[in-house]
């Protein structure tokens, strides 16, 4: 649930997999924020910048992901500020749903999750 001050509590199973207190955010696909350890966002970074700055769909991305890309902290409940733009992205008011999705996670406003998760084939 995103609280009055604009905050996700992460579950305890995605805190425990996360190195450090800072994460990185950005816009992810289909309308949800992705969420990255440090150490992982440079992972990603790097990736990215494989493909050669000629390469419009790697400009593209890397724009998409980078832009919108902001650093936040995780208290000591596990809460972290949602930054606007991202809230705005995400169509995120009330209640979220924050999954795993490898080397990374995910915050998805509820109903868009359920909306998705249709498309998947599953229940």
């Amino acid at each position: 649930m995103l609280d009055d001050r604009g905050r996700v509590t992460l579950p305890k199973k995605i805190r425990s997999e996360l190195e450090g207190n800072v994460l990185v955010v950005s816009r992810g696909f289909d309308n949800c924020i992705f969420g990255y350890d440090k150490r992982e966002w440079e992972k990603e970074a790097e990736k990215q910048m494989v493909a050669p700055i000629t390469d419009q769909n790697a400009r593209s991305i890397r724009r998409y992901m980078f832009s919108a890309a902001e650093k936040v902290e995780i208290d000591k409940l596990g809460r972290m500020v949602v930054p606007a733009h991202l809230k705005e992205y995400g169509h995120i008011t009330g209640a979220v749903k924050v999954i795993g999705a490898g080397d990374h996670f995910e915050i998805w406003d509820e109903k868009y999750w359920e909306q998705y998760k249709k498309t998947l084939g599953t229940p």
